[in-house]
């Protein structure tokens, strides 16, 4: 929904609640005028109900008002007498409309000293349930969000089963642009395997789709820089939910879309080239940190005669993807993801007579950018490890446009910046203006996985834009190996409090955590003690 779209949504809802609290607001001593006037009309009605003015700024919170939006109908009623069972849940079925029922055809008198405390347990603990909820949910969506690794992409920095937490401020806090939506979780409701919004996938024109809010992100701590591993909203999406495997692709909101983790190589600006699975970045090859382990493939021949331990070799070099004997060879091995100085060492292996990492050659279907039949131009062999140059857009640049170059730029100009692009022959048009250039609004980055060989990213779905971007993890808080034996191994225990970037290699803070942890309680037992004996 356009800004002006939401400005007359506003005025509606300010009709509506003055039409239906006026009385309400003379009964309890105020000015009828009072509740016409936006926001302070809200500052008066927490003081009806004997609320903090400070819940005034929940009610202007996505997500947050759609729980404080029931809480306020309810303590409406009550400042009025109106605390029964039945009232709350007329109230809250209704959607507030129960208030001006109330407000119109009963005869109620405002209770100026109300107990606030709930009656029983039971509402009690609601009402601290609903106020913790609204505290995580503002921490989710403004600090630090939850996130587990699902594949291995970025196998060797960040594994299957590590368990992070992604701050949001520090590439600035972004406000959902998804109005209604449960709290606290991404695209799907768990248990019911749902989505968790409300949004029409199979109709952009519908209703559902008008109530998205304009795209807003604060102020940023830091810049993405090279080689940042980041968590953003997958432009591509092909996933219904998390819980369904890839099938189509989906129209969503950016910020439901599925959450990828990826590193960042190349930020808005800069030119990409990728030759024989080495990255360069403005002519210069990308050095990556220490922490990083891109891995390849590799061919690995042996003599066939020397005996060789494939168990030793998985254990020994820590392989997690796939590798075995290649079908119909005898001598040849195929090892699916390995970092350099494992393939150096394997080279060392009695028996082994070549290592030999795969290049791919030619063109390579879904490779980026999509001409029209999902292949690279004819004049262009394309493929996982070779392609480029690519430009990275950058906000404000302008770049000149023709039919060769159109498929690098043609999803940016009409998704993910909202123009209506046409092509007729050699003629391109944008909003209906024959255009020969094009000016990018908004930042794009180039995301790609470590596992060169075993990563869905930038080379086949193209740029990401800075709308799209959602946090940098920080910190593996816990670490969980799905094969290993035992609840004890299975907790991957080197890696549990340990930061996702840094200098050197990854170190655990665990032990210091525990140490901190069992000061806490020793001084909490002597505290204890302390107090009771002065109490005595």
């Amino acid at each position: 929904m356009s800004i002006t779209g939401w400005l007359l949504f506003i005025v509606v809802v300010q009709v509506i609640h003055f039409a239906g609290t006026w009385k309400l607001y003379e009964k309890a001593g105020r000015k009828s005028w009072e509740a016409a006037i936006p926001v302070y009309n809200a500052i008066v009605l927490m003081k009806i109900i004997n609320r903090p003015t400070w819940y005034t700024l929940l009610l202007f919170i996505p997500i947050i008002n759609l729980i404080m939006f029931p809480v306020i109908w309810v303590e409406t009623l009550r400042s009025f007498g109106r605390n029964s069972v039945l009232d709350t849940v007329l109230a809250v079925i209704t959607l507030g409309l129960y208030v001006a029922y109330v407000n119109y055809t009963q005869d109620v008198t405002y209770i100026n000293d109300r107990n606030l405390t709930p009656e029983n347990k039971g509402a009690e603990t609601v009402s601290s349930l609903l106020f913790a909820i609204v505290v995580a949910t503002f921490v989710h969506t403004y600090f630090i969000q939850p996130y587990t690794i699902p594949s291995s992409s970025l196998e060797k920095s960040l594994l299957i089963g590590d368990f992070l937490f992604v701050s949001k401020f520090h590439y600035g806090a972004r406000t959902p642009m998804t109005t209604v939506a449960a709290p606290m979780v991404h695209d799907t409701l768990p248990l019911i395997n749902k989505t968790s919004y409300l949004y029409n996938d199979n109709d952009n024109t519908s209703w559902k789709n008008k109530l998205q809010l304009p795209y807003f992100r604060f102020p940023s701590f830091q810049k993405i820089e090279r080689n940042d591993i980041v968590v953003f909203n997958w432009p591509a999406d092909t996933l219904y939910n998390m819980y369904k495997p890839a099938d189509r692709r989906y129209s969503k909101p950016i910020d439901k879309k599925t959450n990828y983790v990826k590193r960042c190589t190349a930020i808005a600006g800069d030119t990409l080239s990728i030759v024989d699975g080495i990255v360069f970045i403005n002519g210069k090859e990308s050095i990556l940190p220490e922490r990083a382990r891109p891995q390849y493939s590799y061919k690995v021949a042996w003599d066939g005669k020397t005996p060789v331990d494939l168990e030793y070799i998985k254990n020994e070099l820590d392989i997690t993807d796939g590798f075995g004997q290649i079908p119909n060879t005898k001598d040849t091995l195929f090892f699916s993801a390995l970092p350099f100085d494992n393939a150096e060492r394997l080279k060392n292996i009695p028996g082994i007579t070549l290592v030999k990492r795969v290049i791919s050659k030619g063109s390579e279907d879904g490779i980026f950018p999509d001409f029209g039949d999902g292949k690279p131009s004819t004049t262009r062999e394309w493929n996982k490890d070779n392609m480029g140059p690519i430009y990275i857009p950058e906000a404000g640049k302008t770049v000149s446009l023709n039919r060769e170059n159109l498929p690098f730029y043609n999803k940016i100009i009409s998704e993910y910046e909202g123009n209506d692009l046409s092509v007729s022959g050699n003629e391109i048009k944008i909003n209906g203006q024959v255009a020969k250039s094009y000016t990018f609004k908004q930042d794009y980055y180039w995301m790609m996985g470590d596992n060169r060989h075993n990563s869905l990213d930038a080379r086949y779905f193209g740029f990401t834009p800075a709308d799209h971007i959602v946090g940098k993890p920080i910190f593996i808080w816990m670490s969980w190996n799905s094969s290993g034996k035992g609840i004890m191994n299975k907790i991957r225990w080197e890696r549990l409090f340990t930061t996702v970037s840094g200098e050197g290699q990854p170190q655990s803070y665990f032990k210091y955590f525990l140490g901190l942890l069992a000061l806490y309680f020793v001084g909490e037992y002597f505290w204890k003690k302390r107090k009771a004996k002065e109490e005595a």
